[in-house]
């Protein structure tokens, strides 16, 4: 069993001040997620809250629908391969995951740009 986490409980409940959310917040609230939910749960609660805090923040087109899924992917993947026990010890085995710009492996900024990568998950196209 996973310890309390009060800051999870408010990101939920759309609690959190959005000016507070930075990336590392992101991070934190979807690795606790995943310790508690398989990754379908996780990507409609995680989701469904998100859209909440860019609501209440009055700029719900900054919802990014693509920008999540990929996250989330990484982070539980990085998750089921790694073991970390709490999330400073996921950091310093994955720091890349606190860099916003870490999609770019994958995903071009033109392809991350598009309304329909906003608002459904779009798979990254393959190099040229």
């Amino acid at each position: 069993m996973h310890p309390d986490c009060p800051e999870l409980e408010r990101f939920v409940r759309g609690e959190i001040e959005p000016g507070a959310f930075a990336h590392r917040e992101h991070v934190r609230m979807a690795f606790e997620m995943l310790r508690r939910h398989d990754f379908a749960e996780t990507a409609w609660l995680y989701s469904r809250a998100l859209r909440a805090m860019t609501a209440k923040a009055g700029k719900p087109q900054a919802f990014h629908q693509t920008t999540t899924i990929a996250f989330l992917s990484l982070i539980a993947e990085r998750m089921e391969r790694g073991g970390a026990p709490d999330f400073a010890a996921f950091v310093r085995a994955h720091p890349e995951m606190l860099d916003k710009t870490a999609l770019s492996r994958w995903y071009r900024p033109d392809q991350l740009a598009t309304e329909i990568a906003r608002r459904t998950f779009v798979l990254p196209e393959p190099a040229p």
